[in-house]
């Protein structure tokens, strides 16, 4: 399937917008960026990802430690109740729903996956609490396999520079598949968060500062700093 894309720079220079951004965020990264550093465990990444939904990178930091702290495993996390893991995931956003949905993946990554976390989106996003955006981080930064996390600020910004014209995260993802060169699929998730978070915000983003915004086309821009 092809989608509509808007040539906002030669597709050539794609290297030299990277790089800009790249640049930009330098000494900025994502919590879940951070967990995968520092423990390259594809559990702690899914676990943490799914507190994150919705939820400042503070308090999911403050979130996943305390969780980790006392369920770092499965197992582990099987064994408390739903009202222990809210108690420690909160004040991430919807921490009761997603104590639920913790409870759930761990009990089911037990029963049908032998305890291990899937390596592949078609088994991942058959876990409570896992859409595509969650399972293509996994599989990126836990198995350092090929894969586009789209969260909204991807798809937000990729959209507003008019590299592709697209109407929701999971066409961007698809999109982006067509045309972003590979070598960059697994980092742009963490590149264009913090570039979303600090610079092209999703309200009056501080286009004054931005590097690119002689080439940006700046769609669905209504007011910019």
């Amino acid at each position: 399937m092809k989608y509509q894309t808007l040539i906002f720079v030669d597709p050539s220079k794609i290297d030299d917008v990277i790089s800009i951004i790249d640049k930009s965020v330098t000494g900025y990264t994502t919590v879940v960026d951070e967990i995968a550093k520092r423990s390259n465990d594809p559990f702690k990444i899914l676990i943490s990802t799914i507190i994150s939904a919705r939820t400042k990178d503070e308090v999911t930091e403050k979130a996943s430690n305390a969780l980790f702290a006392v369920a770092d495993t499965a197992h582990k996390l099987s064994k408390l109740s739903e009202d222990q893991i809210a108690k420690l995931i909160y004040p991430a956003g919807f921490y009761k729903n997603k104590s639920l949905q913790l409870k759930n993946t761990a009990l089911m990554l037990i029963k049908d996956f032998n305890n291990q976390v899937p390596d592949n989106l078609e088994d991942l996003i058959k876990l409570p609490g896992v859409g595509r955006k969650t399972a293509n981080l996994v599989v990126t930064l836990g198995f350092n396999k090929l894969g586009i996390c789209v969260d909204t600020h991807v798809h937000r910004i990729f959209n507003r520079l008019g590299y592709i014209s697209t109407k929701d995260p999971e066409k961007t993802e698809f999109a982006l598949r067509e045309k972003l060169p590979k070598k960059y699929w697994i980092p742009i998730n963490g590149l264009l968060v913090t570039y979303g978070q600090n610079i092209c915000t999703p309200i009056s983003p501080h286009c004054s500062k931005c590097e690119l915004k002689n080439i940006c086309k700046q769609n669905a821009v209504t007011t910019n700093r």
